[in-house]
């Protein structure tokens, strides 16, 4: 049995290894993006239905507000573009006070404008942009890994979202 187990297992990684082999930096972008667009479809669905009210609520002192919560996915979805690939924010984007947003119209513009920010920019990234060395958080990494930051933090916070609006009664749209 163990040789069976052993045989397969060894034949799984042969086929991986090959197909891992074809796999192209933007085919890595290509499936970022999907997730990001996953992500992002949640984190827009759990922001609008969030009722305003609860938009200046926190779980405790020193933990983000609701609002501060979704207006910092939003920033970081620019931030991570340009600090670290070099794709410019546009103009009339004001990241330094986009977390101190309050407003949920407001919020949620910023964060639906943020999403399409990425969607635009990352299909237009070649391999060479994907796969070239880049500076995140002060470590060399490749453009592609950037994107996967990026997924990284919208689903820590997606998580965050999910929790505050449970612990207000709020179920996620999705999961209804």
């Amino acid at each position: 049995m163990n040789k069976v187990i052993y045989t397969l297992l060894a034949s799984f990684l042969v086929v991986s290894m090959s197909v891992e082999g074809q796999t192209t930096a933007s085919d890595v972008g290509t499936d970022m993006l999907a997730h990001f667009e996953r992500s992002s479809f949640k984190t827009v669905r759990m922001a609008d239905a969030m009722p305003e009210s609860l938009y200046s609520w926190t779980p405790m002192e020193g933990a983000m507000s609701v609002a501060r919560v979704y207006a910092h996915i939003a920033r970081y979805n620019y931030y991570y573009l340009e600090s670290s690939l070099g794709i410019p924010v546009p103009d009339g984007v004001d990241l330094e006070s986009m977390e101190d947003l309050t407003n949920k119209d407001m919020i949620l513009t910023a964060l639906r404008e943020s999403i399409a920010h990425v969607k635009t920019s990352v299909p237009e990234m070649s391999d060479e942009d994907l796969g070239k060395s880049v500076v995140l958080y002060g470590r060399s990494v490749k453009g592609w890994q950037v994107l996967t930051q990026l997924v990284s933090h919208m689903n820590e916070h997606v998580g965050q979202a999910v929790a505050y609006g449970r612990m207000n009664e709020v179920v996620p749209p999705w999961s209804r």
